[in-house]
């Protein structure tokens, strides 16, 4: 069996590949566990060359149709994740960039699984940001229709279309799953509008101070790295007959508020003996009003109920952050 990852250079790209190939096989064409032979990630670059001799890395750009065909290639039991995408903050910046990855990428994406014999499994990463404006509900569901009120959100709504109509016409099995914002991510603050989100877990436990650029009562929906890519997973293996022609289903996430996560950390810190760095009021109105604009809680019942993970509690996934990058 062949996966494709595309935003395989990136954090939960990675994260991905590392737990396919630990665990080997996935279900595949025959409905049995196939051996996984070949992993391919297609990124704009890599931090960390390729030490598995499975993986190839493709340096290219999602936007390229060319790029992605040679990528994706012809094999009859290809597996595609995609994950590539501009994030939020960015996609505020640069609409024609944002058009250009998330909604031609994913199309040349979705058109070279089409191209493949037989009817490959794609598993779109989308994203709460489709819920927004008046269409958003105190609690967010399946059935919550969408009105984003931002361009990053606006293209993973076109996008979990394309693959649900790409798989009402039998092209390929298209599952999204719609991702809370996750945490906690290492490394640097990025451009994503939900940065803070992070960052209010990592700075403080990295020794440094944390920039808040929003209000400390702002609730948000979020789950760790670790359940994330276990719900990619979990989801390419759903049956088929289960999902129906709504082929998108939204995690379960915790409601989190930057009060709440400094507490929880200080709660970690005490028990590991961390020595913390500070919180630091740095409201950012254009970041502030992207946020009031998205969802403050989901529900996701029906992707428990498809045998799709929970997530630990919070203290549990900042243990866990706390395991993989602190040591």
């Amino acid at each position: 069996m062949k996966i494709l990852i595309t935003g395989g250079g990136g954090f939960l790209g990675s994260k991905l590949c590392e737990a396919l190939l630990r665990r080997g096989v996935l279900t595949g064409p025959s409905g049995e566990a196939e051996a996984i032979d070949e992993v391919v990630l297609l990124d704009a670059f890599f931090h960390v060359a390729a030490t598995d001799g499975r993986v190839r890395q493709v340096v290219g750009d999602i936007g390229d149709r060319e790029t992605v065909f040679e990528a994706v290639g012809s094999r009859e039991d290809t597996v595609i994740f995609h994950l590539a995408s501009m994030v939020s903050g960015e996609c505020e910046e640069r609409f024609d960039d944002a058009l250009r990855v998330n909604l031609d990428g994913g199309r040349h994406v979705f058109d070279a699984a089409r191209a493949i014999v037989g009817r490959p499994r794609v598993v779109f990463a989308s994203s709460i940001a489709c819920f927004g404006g008046e269409g958003m509900e105190a609690v967010n569901t399946d059935r919550t229709k969408h009105t984003p009120q931002t361009t990053y959100g606006m293209t993973k709504a076109i996008c979990e279309m394309l693959v649900n109509d790409h798989t009402r016409k039998g092209h390929f099995d298209g599952r999204s799953v719609r991702l809370p914002t996750v945490i906690v991510r290492p490394g640097k603050p990025n451009a994503a509008a939900s940065s803070w989100a992070s960052g209010m877990f990592r700075e403080p436990l990295n020794g440094e101070a944390c920039l808040l650029p929003v209000r400390r009562d702002q609730r948000h929906p979020m789950t760790g790295y670790r359940t994330v890519v276990e719900s990619f997973v979990g989801m390419h293996e759903v049956k088929e007959e289960r999902l129906g022609s709504d082929r998108a289903v939204v995690l379960p996430a915790h409601v989190v508020t930057p009060a709440l996560a400094e507490a929880v950390v200080r709660e970690v810190a005490a028990e590991k003996g961390i020595t913390l760095g500070p919180w630091v009021e740095a409201f950012d109105s254009r970041i502030q009003g992207i946020v009031d604009n998205w969802p403050q809680a989901v529900d996701g019942a029906r992707a428990v109920a498809l045998g799709l993970p929970v997530p630990p509690s919070l203290k549990g996934i900042v243990e866990a952050y706390v395991e993989d990058y602190l040591g």
